[in-house]
């Protein structure tokens, strides 16, 4: 059907475009006005076909260019690029051709051809009235051509964005899908991507290292949690045996801050290898070094011991 609907519908419109003047109806009167009308009926259902036709073209050009690149595999960095350049590209081509074909079938007729010639000649004259009248709604187009040929984001990018963070589910020339980790979806303008500061953790790849805090007594053995850390990345096939780092980050009033440094293939990953390094490693503190969780010291002098620095000051 779809088959159908794609290639067959545009090849008999132009059928009938043709041989539609040459139709003699014995039950309507043969004059110069029905010529007429049959003339001007089959130049735009041809309009239509070769509009349609185009726009076919164009995305089976665009489909079987792009089978060539998979969004589901784990490096699909020059995919998502293609992916993205390719669906904005299209919605302004699209935009472009009908904007044609409709100017093409107001210049058939005397009354509106006029009309039909300003779609075509009052570009400028448009553009400025629109610039005024549509200020925002232009500038997100444009900052949806400028997403399609910088590429600030892509589709299927890890983003933090409004404090969530998410998936590119979406580009359009105007708004931008962003679907978030609890299945929700962020929709934001084209504009904010140009404008506004966001994190894009997957720019360059999709790798992204992972990290965790843990704060401790200062007591605590480094060289025991860095032995623990190895042991629950080498159990795990989240990691992927790249980074595997643990540093005293900052020491503070009352305990220390420790940094678990671990890699991932991709952000999901990262992830859930983050709150499984985390548990673990609480764990392992809990049952073998019980004292060495954050705690606040208090002495407590007796009468004695205060005369005696009493005395000794």
């Amino acid at each position: 059907m779809t088959f159908i609907r794609r290639y067959i519908t545009p090849f008999l419109i132009i059928l009938l475009a043709i041989f539609l003047p040459k139709f003699n109806l014995p039950f309507i009167q043969n004059s110069e006005n029905v010529h007429y009308v049959m003339r001007k009926i089959s130049s735009i259902l041809f309009i239509i076909a070769i509009t349609w036709t185009i726009i076919v073209l164009l995305r089976v050009f665009k489909k079987n260019y792009l089978e060539n690149y998979d969004l589901n595999q784990e490096d699909n960095l020059q995919a998502r690029k293609l992916y993205t350049q390719f669906n904005i590209l299209e919605r302004i081509i699209i935009f472009v051709i009908i904007t044609i074909a409709i100017g093409s079938g107001l210049m058939l007729f005397e009354g509106v051809r006029k009309f039909g010639l300003s779609v075509f000649a009052s570009a400028g004259i448009a553009g400025i009235i629109l610039g005024f009248a549509a200020q925002k709604a232009l500038a997100t187009i444009l900052a949806g051509m400028q997403i399609a040929i910088s590429q600030p984001i892509r589709l299927d990018d890890v983003l933090v964005v409004e404090g969530e963070w998410g998936w590119v589910e979406e580009i359009t020339l105007t708004f931008v899908v962003v679907r978030i980790w609890d299945k929700r979806r962020l929709v934001l303008p084209t504009t904010y991507f140009i404008e506004k500061p966001f994190q894009n953790w997957t720019r360059t790849t999709a790798e992204i290292l992972g990290t965790v805090f843990i704060y401790t007594d200062y007591n605590i053995d480094f060289d025991a949690l860095r032995k623990e850390l190895t042991r629950l990345l080498e159990n795990t096939p989240l990691w992927d045996q790249k980074v595997n780092v643990l540093q005293v980050t900052d020491s503070k009033e009352f305990s220390v801050e420790i940094r678990a440094l671990m890699s991932a293939k991709n952000s999901p990953e990262a992830w859930d290898l983050r709150v499984y390094v985390r548990e673990g490693l609480i764990k392992f503190i809990q049952q073998n070094f019980p004292n060495s969780l954050p705690r606040t010291r208090v002495s407590i002098l007796n009468d004695f011991d205060k005369k005696t620095e009493i005395k000794q000051s």
